[in-house]
C-alpha cells in the first residue's frame, strides 16, 4: 500500500512538470532549476514558490533604476549612493495581498553578500505577517573587502599585515555621504513610491556582517527612517567609548560618546548558542577585539553592557535592548524566523 501511494505521488509530481510549462522555481542551484511547470504553486522539490519564466531576469540584463516590484520574489538594480558606477541589487519579496499600510523590513546579509538567500529566509515571515522584504546585495565586485561592507565604507586606503589578518593603517572617510548607511532610506523611499505605501518607517535586520553594519548605523547615522534595528550575531563591535581607537572604539572617528543617540530602537539580537562551541562563520581575533569577548554571544553582551554604562554615566536616554534567542547559533535562517516573530508577532 505504501509503495502504491508513493508511485501515485511521483506520477502527480511528473504530471505537473514538463519542458515547456509557463512556471519555474526560483533559481536554487538544484536539479529542479531545469524543470518547468504548467501551473503556479510550490516546487515539489525545493519547496520554493513557482514564478513565471518571464520574471526570471539574468542579473546582466537588469537595467539600473528600472524598478518593477511584482508579487512574490524578484529583484531590481539601483545606483550606488553617489551614482559612482557601483550598483546595488535589491532582492525583494512582495506578498500577494500587501496593503498600503503593511510594514517594510530591510534585511542585510552577512559577509557572503547573498541578498537573495537572506530574502528567501524571510519569505515565511513575509507571508505570515504580510511584510514587504527588501534585501540589498553589495557585490564584492564593487564593494570589495570587509571595510567596504562591515564598516560601511567608513575607512579607505587600508593597509594589511602580510598575513592579511589585521589592519596596519587606514584613513577615515570624511565624506559621510560615501557611507552605505545612506542607501537604506533611499531604497525604502523607492519602494514606498513604487508601491504607494503609507508607512513612513521601516525595520532593519542584519546578521553577522549585516549585524555589524546595523549597530554602527545606530551610532554613526541615527537620523534615518529606520524604526527598529535588529543587529544579530555580529562578529565584533565598535563600542561607543572615546578612549578606544576606531574601529573598536570612537577615538579618531569624528564621533564622541556624548553625541551618540542612545534613544534609537537598537536591539542586540543574539543567538544563545553562538558561543565558544560555534564553528560556523569567520570570527575575527586580535588583542583589541578579544577584549570584547572570545565569541559572538560574549561580544554582543559586552557591547550592550558597556553602552548602557556609558549612557548612564552621561545621563542619556537609553533605549537599546538585548534579546537572547534560545537554542540558536550562528544561523541566519533561524535568527530571521525569530526576528519576524519578534518584530511582527503578537507580544505575550
Amino acid at each position: 500500500m505504501k509503495s502504491k501511494f508513493l508511485f501515485i505521488l511521483i506520477l502527480l509530481t511528473l504530471s505537473c512538470q514538463n519542458k515547456t510549462g509557463e512556471y519555474v522555481c526560483k533559481p536554487c542551484d538544484l536539479p529542479c532549476d531545469a524543470l518547468t511547470f504548467n501551473d503556479s504553486g510550490i516546487c515539489p522539490h525545493c519547496k520554493m514558490d513557482l514564478i513565471k519564466k518571464s520574471d526570471v531576469i539574468p542579473e546582466k540584463e537588469l537595467i539600473v533604476n528600472d524598478i518593477k516590484i511584482q508579487d512574490e520574489s524578484g529583484k531590481f538594480l539601483i545606483d550606488g549612493g553617489l551614482q559612482d558606477k557601483k550598483p546595488i541589487i535589491i532582492h525583494y519579496y512582495k506578498p500577494r495581498h500587501l496593503k498600503p499600510e503593511s510594514p517594510v523590513v530591510m534585511v542585510l546579509p552577512g559577509a557572503g553578500r547573498n541578498g537573495d538567500a537572506y530574502r528567501d529566509a524571510w519569505i515565511e515571515n513575509a507571508k505570515k505577517y504580510n511584510v514587504l522584504v527588501l534585501s540589498p546585495e553589495y557585490s564584492e565586485n564593487y564593494y570589495p573587502e570587509f571595510w567596504s561592507y562591515n564598516l560601511a565604507g567608513m575607512i579607505t586606503d587600508v593597509e594589511l599585515n602580510d598575513e592579511r589578518t589585521a589592519m596596519t593603517g587606514f584613513k577615515i572617510s570624511k565624506n559621510s555621504n560615501e557611507w552605505i548607511y545612506n542607501d537604506f532610506d533611499r531604497i525604502f523611499n523607492l519602494a514606498k513610491e513604487k508601491l504607494n505605501l503609507k508607512t513612513d518607517t521601516y525595520d532593519l535586520f542584519g546578521h553577522s556582517a549585516g549585524g555589524q553594519i546595523l549597530h554602527r548605523l545606530a551610532i554613526f547615522k541615527s537620523d534615518t527612517k529606520a524604526n527598529r534595528i535588529l543587529s544579530s550575531n555580529s562578529g565584533w563591535y565598535t563600542v561607543p567609548i572615546d578612549s578606544v581607537d576606531f574601529p573598536t572604539g570612537l577615538k579618531g572617528s569624528y564621533m564622541s560618546e556624548k553625541e551618540i543617540d542612545f534613544s534609537k530602537n537598537l536591539v542586540l539580537f543574539l543567538g544563545e548558542k553562538d558561543d565558544a562551541n560555534e564553528t560556523r562563520g569567520d570570527l575575527r581575533r586580535s588583542p583589541e577585539v578579544d577584549k570584547q569577548g572570545l565569541h559572538r554571544l560574549d561580544r554582543g553582551t559586552y557591547f550592550y553592557n558597556e553602552s548602557k554604562k556609558i549612557a548612564s554615566e552621561l545621563n542619556l536616554e537609553f533605549n537599546w535592548t538585548i534579546e537572547i534567542i534560545p537554542n540558536v547559533g550562528h544561523d541566519y535562517r533561524e535568527m530571521s524566523k525569530a526576528a519576524g516573530d519578534y518584530l511582527y508577532g503578537v507580544k505575550k
